[in-house]
């Protein structure tokens, strides 16, 4: 596919078949940490040779590569659908108004990271060509959608700069909402609590309390301490998990023996032991920045073991590493009362029907309205104090 001007745009049907220094460059400009690892070649390459994604998954790779001059310019991590799960920026309403009218929704386009609801660059770029590798994945992307006759496409998750840009260069923008913890510059647990209401503060104690009390120990792993036996317990949590959410999970038992060979530095993983057996995990991702909170599972239901391992002690890792936030995933108001705030997330959708698109940029603008005052709201209902000494008011339990 040509690009823009002398930049050449080529699809992929395998993150295999891109060499993993060339994706790398742009997904992890400057060859540090990643700010976060979901669009490393490693994450993706896990997906697809797990059979997370790919062949009868909905999710089949489509990705971007932008060359100009034989040298990589940009990529993007790139999937035609044929269903909206796994996403958690829903459209299900919009696929279902676009097929009443006669029109065929699925499949679609969508940059994202597949079951993974964390912001992050979608338009990936050669540090310094961000202008130009954003207009020439933009462009692959609109040919593609054209040429095979799509509704359209669907950029998920992406930063709020990615967003500017793109409604500038007349995509559409959207505001949904997550529940993120902040560090204030705390230096431990007690300085957190210390922000905190005082009714808060005690009913937090109380919640650790009792799931520290539930007969056994809480194990951090990360790297070489993490071993496959730890990896065969959470596969049966997370299939415990998926079960009850999705009907089916949504990622393969091999995904986690990828993870383990190629992202043991990246992970954090929470598993709880009692009676000399695993009975509960929680999986974190560690980003440059955040901790990213991404799975959990349990065998035995224990009071407030769920609070502990998935936002708690989140909470100590991420003060302890000196990371600046704690994203917990999608959903869940309430994680307010345990400090996760609310925060916009983005997301950028084309359509190839104009009809349809004027149709849904008047709901975008409708939603980011009572969005914002959703936020607004939610926020003043947290657990912090309203200045110093002066607890809360009215506060989500």
């Amino acid at each position: 596919m040509d690009g823009c001007g002398d930049v050449e745009i080529t699809i992929l049907n395998s993150i295999r078949d891109v060499p993993c220094d060339e994706w790398d460059l742009c997904a992890v400009p400057g060859g540090g940490p990643p700010a976060d690892p979901f669009t490393t070649h490693r994450f993706l390459a896990a997906l697809e040779d797990s059979g997370s994604v790919g062949r009868g998954t909905g999710w089949n790779p489509q990705h971007l590569v932008a060359r100009q001059g034989g040298i990589v310019l940009a990529v993007m991590p790139l999937y035609a659908k044929s269903h909206s799960h796994g996403e958690y920026i829903f459209d299900h309403n919009w696929a279902f108004t676009y097929s009443r009218a006669g029109g065929r929704y699925y499949p679609k386009l969508q940059s994202a990271v597949p079951f993974t609801p964390a912001t992050g660059r979608r338009f990936l770029t050669r540090p310094g060509r961000e202008g130009s590798g954003r207009a020439a994945l933009l462009q692959g992307c609109i040919e593609l959608t054209t040429r095979e006759n799509l509704s359209g496409l669907h950029v998920t998750f992406c930063t709020g700069q990615e967003r500017d840009w793109g409604e500038a260069v007349g995509l559409l923008g959207r505001t949904t909402r997550q529940y993120h913890w902040h560090n204030r510059g705390y230096g431990d647990f007690d300085a957190f609590l210390a922000d905190l209401s005082s009714r808060k503060r005690k009913a937090i104690r109380k919640e650790r309390a009792k799931a520290q009390a539930f007969g056994g120990e809480i194990v951090p792993l990360r790297g070489n301490e993490i071993a496959p036996e730890h990896w065969e317990a959470f596969w049966a949590f997370y299939q415990d998990t998926g079960a009850r959410k999705w009907g089916t999970p949504y990622l393969t038992r091999a995904f986690f023996d990828c993870i383990h060979e190629t992202m043991r530095d990246d992970i954090l993983l929470f598993m709880a032991r009692r009676d000399g057996r695993w009975v509960a995990g929680a999986l974190n991702f560690i980003g440059a920045d955040a901790l990213y909170g991404r799975y959990w599972g349990c065998l035995e239901d224990h009071p407030c073991l769920h609070f502990e391992m998935c936002y708690y002690m989140a909470i100590e890792a991420a003060m302890a590493r000196g990371l600046a936030r704690v994203e917990a995933g999608a959903q869940g108001e309430h994680k307010i009362a345990r400090g996760y705030l609310p925060v916009e997330t983005h997301s950028l959708h084309w359509f190839s029907n104009e009809a349809f698109s004027r149709a849904v940029a008047q709901f975008l603008r409708a939603e980011a309205m009572a969005m914002d005052e959703e936020i607004e709201v939610l926020t003043t209902m947290g657990p912090f104090r309203r200045s110093p000494g002066e607890d809360s008011g009215r506060e989500i339990e």
